[in-house]
């Protein structure tokens, strides 16, 4: 198991992965954690070294560095399977303003938005309305974001975002119930019911998804059968316009007399802390925390064994 990272989202690794050791069958697997500090050093020295004798490693990584394709294409290289979103589909995810594009291309519902690159001038988030979101394009946790309210607010907005990436994106605000499907599978993928999160704070920010205080989760949610069922025909078409592969959390916006369900992001590592949504979806479909990890390490199997079938590929 790999966690930790150079993200500001390291913390966030360091809870997922202890929580994960606990759920474990100590008896079925042989773990072995490596932590990557916020330096970038490895725990145990040459990762190549460190990994190449794994059957499999769980990278619980968040954030750049770790969810972005980057770390997938270590593994890769050094042909172990792994589990998770491979290098294409976690870069794709891990930058909202390229994921926004793919899913927009593939016809699925949205908030409007705008990216914007520091030190260019755009003046097209003008028509957004107030309130807006302003967040880094490359990171998740709700690290970076902010409510704005007004004009007056938003050059601070943008000033903490781009501390975190080059792109930001600037999205409309709604109001909506805030709902998240947890999609599992490789070539087909199943999603869940959804869940509900109502936050504690203005928003669903860093201290209410990882403190335990504050926001309020319904597994399932609240919602009639026929949104459930439309939620995991879009997680699922997302899923797979992303080429995501094992795991991944599509969140949704649900405007409730207006647009329905809007795709919020996908995300592919999602967080499997004690407070985290995805465990808690899967375990009101019947599959348990021990139980979902043994189906990742399963589906990472069934990927390396399925690529390495094609010319050039394999150990």
């Amino acid at each position: 198991m790999l966690y930790g990272g150079r993200s500001a989202e390291h913390e966030v690794s360091c809870v997922s992965a202890e929580s994960l050791l606990k759920a474990i069958d100590a008896d079925r697997y042989d773990v072995r954690t490596v932590r990557i500090e916020k330096d970038g050093a490895w725990e145990g020295g040459d990762p190549w070294a460190v990994l190449g004798e794994a059957d499999v490693v769980f990278p619980v990584l968040h954030g750049p560095m770790g969810e972005d394709g980057t770390v997938q294409g270590l593994f890769e290289m050094i042909g172990v399977p792994y589990v998770g979103c491979g290098v294409l589909s976690s870069a794709l995810a891990m930058d909202k303003v390229v994921a926004k594009q793919v899913l927009a291309a593939a016809g699925l519902p949205q908030v409007r938005s705008a990216a914007l690159r520091h030190g260019v001038t755009a003046d097209d988030v003008a028509d957004l309305g107030w309130p807006r979101f302003v967040k880094p394009a490359n990171m998740g946790s709700s690290v970076g974001v902010s409510k704005v309210r007004s004009a007056d607010e938003l050059a601070g907005a943008l000033e903490l975002a781009f501390l975190y990436d080059e792109w930001v994106l600037v999205e409309e605000g709604v109001t909506a119930r805030e709902v998240e499907c947890a999609v599992l599978g490789g070539l087909d993928p199943k999603g869940t019911r959804l869940g509900e999160i109502v936050p504690g704070a203005d928003f669903y920010d860093y201290e209410d998804k990882y403190s335990g205080l504050g926001a309020e989760l319904f597994v399932p949610a609240d919602v009639p059968d026929a949104v459930h069922e439309e939620a995991r025909a879009l997680a699922v078409r997302a899923f797979q316009a992303l080429r995501c592969d094992g795991l991944a959390r599509v969140d949704f916006f649900l405007e409730e007399g207006g647009r329905g369900l809007l795709i919020n992001e996908v995300n592919t590592m999602p967080g499997f802390t004690p407070y985290s949504m995805y465990p808690q979806l899967w375990g009101a479909e019947g599959l348990s925390y021990p139980a979902l990890v043994d189906r990742l390490v399963e589906l990472a199997l069934e990927r390396h064994a399925r690529r390495a079938a094609h010319t050039g590929r394999g150990r």
